[in-house]
């Protein structure tokens, strides 16, 4: 059974911690803390931590050094206690944590199960004592957990960050292109390697900035980097601030939605910073600019969520020289790599057999009522459940809130996103449907989809087809000629919303045809009533 024991930090009271039966030659984890900040570590030799510590200059304002001991502690259990206590802690928002981000590596060892139980005890614990405010379930729903930098990596992540890292420190110029699939942990790393990057004293004094093409999700990171200590809210930025002064480094989330001169709001403006960076009027885009911008840039990228025609092409990372990097291990989504693989091949009419997912919810509904009843059964059980959709009805209540609905299925009426930013956090979003633009970039624990008119499989040519009429999103085909260019993002938007739920993802489907098509490989719900 583990304990708790509170010392108070005075270099003239640490022999109470050497006195201590678990003070000495004992794995331990520990809690140095004050009202506003904490550190938090692990040692086999508590004492001895301590004592190093009265030496830090940030550590001698802290006032408490808590022992948590358990005698069944070893080294790899306090090492994993460790770095759960402060994942959780740092999203818990009750410090701002001394600690450096790195060294965090996620590994197995023999009884995991049987410790992570442990450290859910010591967790009430902590919050009996006031250490700590929210539920471990309240946590993980977070934004500030779901992208902190304190997050353990895999083996290959932090691969991607070493060699990143050996190569920003040790010349003048570089340019990085890290690919991953939706759950490979893109957004967590970003995050990471800035934190990194500013605790780092080789070099001094970078001016290093986190760009981030979507404004929901901009906002949302804007507000976890308040609450980072070494980040500041105003090193997150939008791809058209780049612009305003030289950056060491530029790290870019989800750089698939950098834009081109096509399709956008705003063209005159685009012109005007093309033309003060020299770049030729029709061909200059956001990525350019980036690379204008800035000595060393680190693009997170996948272009499978590619979504709309002004979205830079994949052609035009081909014109750079990226060191390229992969990420692969499946840090988000519960059906892991076979899932997301599952999902591509439907929509590339390439699968052969069934699979089910046992230990992920892939259910299609043949009723829409009982899908979006799920979703708020789900909402109450775990959090984070919500009802999302392709752009196949017009968004008539954003101009006259007086509506009651955008979306009438049988019988069934419901509103898009009543907000544009950071949606997923606002008060009414499980009433509502969000739309690609206030979900891409999120997680989310179940995810409803409804797939619209607009996506069709024709049974007669087994294809898929886009029935251009029902999309809604004029900016999305405006200009294009060729059916198959829509169509691949059309699928790329469906693709996208079903990689966003963590255990399960529910499916509606209009078209009959295609509800047909991916049941033969899709388990039908079957209602309890």
């Amino acid at each position: 059974m583990h304990e708790i024991q509170a010392f108070a930090y005075k270099s003239e009271l640490l022999e109470d911690i050497r006195n201590h039966r678990f003070g000495n030659n004992w794995p331990v984890v520990y809690i140095l803390g004050n009202n506003k900040e904490a550190y938090i570590g692990e040692t086999l030799n508590a004492f001895r931590r301590a004592k190093q510590h009265i030496e830090n200059k940030n550590r001698q304002k802290l006032e408490r050094f808590y022992i948590i001991a358990d005698e069944e502690y070893n080294k790899s259990a306090t090492l994993d206690i460790e770095s759960s206590l402060i994942k959780y802690i740092s999203a818990d928002g009750q410090f701002l944590l001394q600690n450096a981000n790195k060294g965090l590596l996620n590994h197995n060892y023999y009884d995991r199960e049987k410790y992570r139980a442990k450290f859910e005890l010591v967790w009430k614990d902590l919050q009996e004592r006031g250490l700590v405010i929210h539920d471990l379930l309240e946590i993980e729903n977070s934004d500030l957990f779901k992208f902190s930098p304190y997050k353990s990596l895999s083996e290959d992540q932090l691969d991607v960050v070493n060699s990143i890292l050996g190569t920003v420190t040790q010349v003048d110029n570089s340019s990085h292109l890290v690919s991953g699939e939706p759950g490979t942990g893109k957004t967590v790393l970003a995050m990471y390697l800035i934190k990194r990057l500013m605790e780092s004293k080789e070099p001094k004094d970078l001016t290093v900035a986190l760009v981030v093409p979507m404004t929901s999700l901009r906002r949302t990171l804007k507000k976890v980097f308040k609450s980072i200590k070494g980040l500041k809210a105003n090193m997150v930025i939008g791809p058209n601030q780049v612009v305003q002064k030289q950056y060491d480094i530029l790290i870019v989330d989800e750089a698939h939605r950098l834009k081109r001169r096509k399709n956008i709001m705003g063209m005159g403006a685009f012109d005007q910073v093309n033309a003060k960076l020299g770049l030729l009027k029709y061909s200059g885009n956001q990525l350019d600019w980036i690379k204008k911008s800035s000595n060393h840039q680190v693009l997170f990228y996948d272009s499978k969520q590619s979504i709309k025609p002004s979205d830079i092409r994949s052609t035009d990372f081909n014109e750079y020289n990226f060191i390229s990097h992969t990420l692969v291990s499946q840090m988000r989504i519960e059906g892991g790599e076979d899932y997301l693989e599952y999902v591509h091949n439907l929509f590339n009419h390439s699968i052969q057999t069934k699979i089910k997912f046992y230990n992920y919810d892939f259910k299609i509904f043949n009723n829409i009522h009982e899908m979006v009843d799920l979703i708020h059964q789900k909402e109450k059980e775990v959090g984070l459940a919500r009802v999302v959709s392709g752009y196949a009805w017009e968004w008539v209540t954003k101009n006259d809130d007086s509506l009651d609905y955008d979306i009438k299925i049988d019988g069934l009426k419901l509103k898009w996103n009543s907000v544009t930013q950071d949606w997923v956090n606002s008060k009414n979003s499980v009433n509502e449907v969000g739309c690609i633009h206030t979900i891409q970039g999120y997680d989310l624990n179940y995810t409803g989809v409804i797939i619209g008119p607009e996506f069709i499989y024709d049974w007669d040519s087994e294809e898929f087809k886009v029935d251009k009429k029902q999309y809604k999103d004029k900016t999305g085909k405006r200009g294009i000629e060729n059916e198959e260019e829509l169509l691949l993002y059309i699928k790329n938007i469906y693709k996208t919303l079903m990689t966003r739920g963590i255990k399960g993802t529910y499916l509606y489907i209009a078209n009959i045809g295609l509800r047909k098509y991916l049941g033969q490989y899709i388990d039908i719900y079957e209602s309890c009533h």
